[in-house]
């Protein structure tokens, strides 16, 4: 038996405790261990820096068709060059284990597609171009 005092809503008690089953054990505590300092690297010739990295894909010029809503994109149903209309399907965006298809809601002429499927998107960020 183990005694201990509780403290509930301002009022002290004294309590037994028994405890049952199995032996309690203790996980000892490793010590810390102080680490060499390394000695310092040579050092290296100055090489040229390195070529950057390539921007992202860029809108091309026209009206964006942006996401509604944060999602994955599903498929993407058009191609840079392919004239669409109002009702033109563009993509199908999955948020909330929900497939939400996304239309052009204009006419014209896509001139770039930003996204591809599997990408993860934003509210508001660009999926296509249309010009």
């Amino acid at each position: 038996m183990r005694k201990f005092n509780i403290t509930v809503n301002g009022k002290r008690y004294e309590v037994d405790v028994e405890e049952v089953g199995g032996v309690q054990t203790s996980v000892p505590v490793a010590a810390p261990v102080a680490t060499p300092t390394p000695a310092p690297a040579p050092v290296q010739p100055a090489t040229p820096a390195a070529a950057p990295a390539p921007a992202p894909a860029a809108a091309g010029s026209g009206t964006p068709v942006k996401s509604p809503m944060p999602g994955t994109i599903v498929s993407v149903k058009v191609n840079v060059g392919d004239k669409v209309k109002n009702d033109t399907l563009i993509a199908v965006l999955e948020a909330m284990k929900m497939e939400n298809e996304i239309f052009a809601g204009m006419e014209g002429t896509v001139t770039s597609v930003v996204t591809s499927a599997g990408a993860s998107v934003n509210s508001g960020d660009t999926l296509v171009t249309i010009g």
